[in-house]
């Protein structure tokens, strides 16, 4: 539409003359930006606020992600290493981090309510719920302010083009009244109004690519929760079953009423 508009004035001026040369490269950009109305103007500082926003949830996400990557490859070599999961719980708080944290003591708990620490679990299921729960928790957790960088990924090209339509709407009513149908006389005001769309895409396009690698992280880690969760449980069962319980030493007095029934 714009673009059909801009070449009906082309073909309707009454005197083409050669337009001066714009000032190249930032110069232009500059005048045009400084030269924005209002409505332009208010919405680029909108794009702004939202582009610093944005940027800061995606740099610390990376931040916190990687620290949890690190953290996550410590824990599960510790785990791999200790001969029993009362050291690991010991030392758990230092890959704190780490997603698999959670799940490692909410399945220790769970097992030691069970069975205080020796033999097989009374009840897997309840092992297995518990690991799910709190690798949903952890989850849930990592993906706070997500949901701000999906709505500004969104919602930041629509604002760019309502900057665009409102000063296009501006630069047709002051050639309206001005009254000189000419390219020359509504071009600047078109390029004012086009550059609040282009701003809405550069905001827009870096949060779409920050949301989709974050959130491919997150599966990432929820994958590696899961499996986490199914080697704990395969460790407590095989522990269980190469040492199990002791059977208990009767007293002297069980002994002898033994004897005598």
């Amino acid at each position: 539409m714009v673009l059909f508009s801009v070449l009906a004035l082309f073909f309707l001026q009454e005197d083409p003359v050669s337009t001066p040369p714009v000032a190249a490269g930032s110069s232009a950009l500059g005048e045009m930006v400084h030269n924005s109305g209002p409505v332009a103007f208010a919405v680029l500082l909108l794009l702004l606020a939202a582009s610093i926003f944005s940027w800061t949830i995606m740099f610390s996400k990376w931040s916190s992600f990687r620290k949890a990557t690190m953290q996550s490859q410590r824990f599960i070599r510790a785990f791999r290493k200790s001969g029993r999961l009362s050291e690991l719980a010991s030392v758990a708080d230092q890959f704190k981090p780490s997603p698999l944290v959670a799940v490692f003591t909410e399945i220790h708990d769970e097992y030691q309510r069970q069975t205080g620490g020796r033999g097989l679990p009374r009840n897997p299921i309840a092992l297995e719920r518990a690991a799910q729960t709190a690798s949903s928790e952890a989850l849930t957790a990592m993906e706070s302010r997500m949901t701000w960088l999906a709505t500004i990924a969104a919602i930041a090209p629509f604002i760019g083009l309502f900057g665009t339509v409102m000063g296009i709407i501006d630069a047709f009513h002051g050639l309206g009244t001005a009254g000189a149908a000419t390219l020359r006389a509504v071009a600047p005001g078109i390029s004012e109004a086009l550059i609040t769309t282009a701003a809405g895409l550069v905001v827009a396009i870096p949060a779409v690519v920050g949301y989709n690698q974050l959130t491919a992280r997150l599966r990432e880690f929820g994958s590696r929760m899961d499996d986490f969760g199914r080697e704990l449980l395969n460790a407590i069962e095989n522990a269980a079953m190469a040492n199990p319980p002791a059977a208990p030493i009767p007293t002297p007095d069980e002994s002898a009423r033994r004897r005598t029934f």
